[in-house]
């Protein structure tokens, strides 16, 4: 078979041929019924463009800056943990996104150490997670600080789904020689994905080193998640500490509210993600992109404001940046690379979306990504959503039916 592939899904589907059922079932993830997972791609389609017949057609320019990081095209790395679909993991990612010229997001549930993601992709923002005492957040936030990392993506938006529709994963909490016999005919039913691990002289790693504190063996991915999850909710002053104890820009990931982002901005934030965690979080949120341009409109004078959801194609990230967004994060796009291909096929995907924004921008007759605006898209009545909207903060200048909700 051709290692290349031409699109996302083909990656999807071969990655699914490949993994492991249980392994391919927690990267589909997703909650409960599955609405918000399938809204964040449904959006995008109800979205069109307004090309123009005539205009320049000269070399396209996508590159821009993230949190003073200059990318070659509007597209980050979301973090996402455990990547344990390839031996290298989130290393094979982080050489992939240097490879292509774009910025890497490190989860603190990742599978590999900090030290080593920063050594493949300088450009590496870390994840943190509001998990254990301030002094452990403190002592995670200074081991991410020495590694390299150049800001962080603080992000309190993820609560654990008890049933999906279709099925939850079996996740195994370590693989010792029970647990392997246990899963030896899901594992033995897909012999290059073992084949790629046997070369490797590795087993899948299911802990998190970046959890450590101190000197510590690192925790198992559940154990770290427990922790997290037994930890009291963080509230504003919380982010606020955190951006004074961080040196350098914090993205928060997460926000879906006008009221939300507004107090990000109070909070000394550099950057938002426009984010429902990728419909793994509470289900019946509504899409990323139909927030965007309002919460673009709200707080895009002052901070800077990413979409993270849904993104498969290149035509995706221009619709974004048209609407508002300075780049998109990417998740399970370039993990199904990862899992069809390694390192290539992360690179494989990231080409894709590339050649997708070059295509869209010479489509509407632009030369720079910078260039793009809503006049470029078509966008139907109704499909803007302010959420969150305080009486005195408005949101004049958008068309659409509203949704509102009362601010928290």
């Amino acid at each position: 078979m051709n290692p290349w592939f031409e699109t996302v899904a083909e990656a999807q589907r071969r990655a699914k041929k490949r993994l492991p059922k249980s392994v391919y079932g927690a990267l589909i993830a997703g909650s409960e019924r599955g609405q918000t997972i399938e809204d964040n791609q449904k959006a995008f389609t109800e979205l069109g463009f307004a090309p123009h017949v005539a205009g320049p057609i000269g070399e396209r320019d996508q590159s821009t800056t993230v949190l003073g990081q200059q990318l070659s095209m509007p597209v980050l790395i979301s973090p996402t943990g455990v990547q344990a679909v390839h031996p290298d993991g989130e290393v094979a990612v982080a050489r992939a996104a240097a490879a292509r010229g774009i910025a890497m997001g490190l989860s603190s549930f990742a599978s590999k150490p900090i030290e080593e993601v920063v050594a493949a992709n300088p450009a590496t923002f870390f994840q943190l997670y509001w998990c254990g005492g301030k002094d452990e957040i403190l002592q995670r936030m200074a081991r991410a600080k020495a590694a390299g990392a150049v800001g962080l993506i603080l992000t309190l938006d993820w609560s654990f789904s008890h049933g999906r529709d279709w099925g939850s994963p079996v996740i195994p909490e370590k693989l010792d020689l029970r647990t392997m016999l246990k899963f030896a005919p899901q594992t033995l039913a897909r012999p290059r994905w073992l084949a790629t691990y046997v070369r490797s002289g590795r087993i899948p790693d299911l802990t998190a080193p970046n959890m450590t504190v101190g000197d510590g063996p690192a925790p198992g991915f559940f154990g770290a998640y427990g922790e997290w999850m037994g930890t009291s909710a963080p509230d504003w002053a919380d982010v606020r500490w955190v951006c004074a104890q961080w040196d350098g820009p914090v993205l928060l990931k997460g926000v879906m509210r006008v009221d939300d982002a507004l107090r990000a901005v109070d909070a000394g934030v550099a950057a938002i993600s426009v984010s429902n965690h990728g419909g793994n979080n509470l289900d019946g949120t509504p899409a990323a992109i139909r927030a965007l341009p309002v919460l673009a409109d709200a707080v895009g004078s002052q901070i800077e404001v990413l979409l993270d959801g849904g993104v498969r194609r290149g035509s995706d990230v221009v619709k974004a940046v048209a609407l508002g967004a300075r780049a998109v994060l990417i998740g399970r796009a370039y993990l199904w690379g990862l899992a069809a291909n390694g390192q290539a096929g992360v690179e494989n995907v990231l080409d894709i979306l590339r050649g997708g924004i070059d295509s869209a921008l010479l489509g509407l007759r632009k030369t720079r990504i910078t260039d793009l605006d809503r006049s470029d898209v078509v966008v139907p009545a109704g499909f803007e959503l302010a959420l969150g909207v305080p009486e005195t903060a408005g949101a004049a200048g958008h068309s659409g039916d509203r949704t509102e909700a009362a601010p928290a």
